[in-house]
This record gives C-alpha cells, sequence and structure tokens, in this order.
C-alpha cells in the first residue's frame, strides 16, 4: 500500500509515520511494511466496540448523552475484548 489508508467513515486519512513512530517508539523494534494499517483498523474497532458499550451503559441508566463516566465503567470490559 501506498500513500496514506483512507478511513470509510471519516473519509481522512491518517499519518502513517506518525503511527508508526508510535509503534516503534513503544515496541523498541523496526516496523514491517503495512504493521501501522493493521495497527490503526484495531484501534478504530477498539473505539467503535467503547462507544457502542458505553451508549447502552448511559441508556440502561437513562441518559441521553455518553458521559465519561459511562466510558469509564465500560473500558476494562472492552480492553478485555481486545486483549491479544
Amino acid at each position: 500500500m501506498s500513500g496514506n489508508i483512507k478511513n470509510k467513515t471519516q473519509n481522512r486519512s491518517y499519518p502513517r509515520s506518525t503511527v508508526k513512530k508510535i509503534i516503534k517508539g513503544h515496541s523498541g523494534k523496526n516496523v514491517g511494511r503495512n504493521v501501522d494499517a493493521l495497527v490503526y483498523i484495531d484501534y478504530v474497532l477498539f473505539i467503535q466496540e467503547l462507544m457502542r458499550n458505553a451508549s447502552r451503559k448511559a441508556r440502561a441508566s437513562g441518559e441521553k448523552r455518553i458521559a465519561a463516566r459511562d466510558i469509564r465503567k465500560v473500558t476494562m470490559s472492552s480492553l478485555r475484548k481486545f486483549k491479544g
């Protein structure tokens, strides 16, 4: 893949070089060719799952908006689903 990968929902590119630098900084290893794309996709899926769970939690407590407390309450369960 060359250039930037498009996010289908936002129709905007993400900064590939920045993502690669972050991954390399945390892992201390060189990053493969399309690793940044896979990490970005996993990140987007995690955020979608987190917001879906927070939305359910907010609706269950009778709220119309998602608050920070709703996100905090579902963060650990969402993280467990993405643990690899």
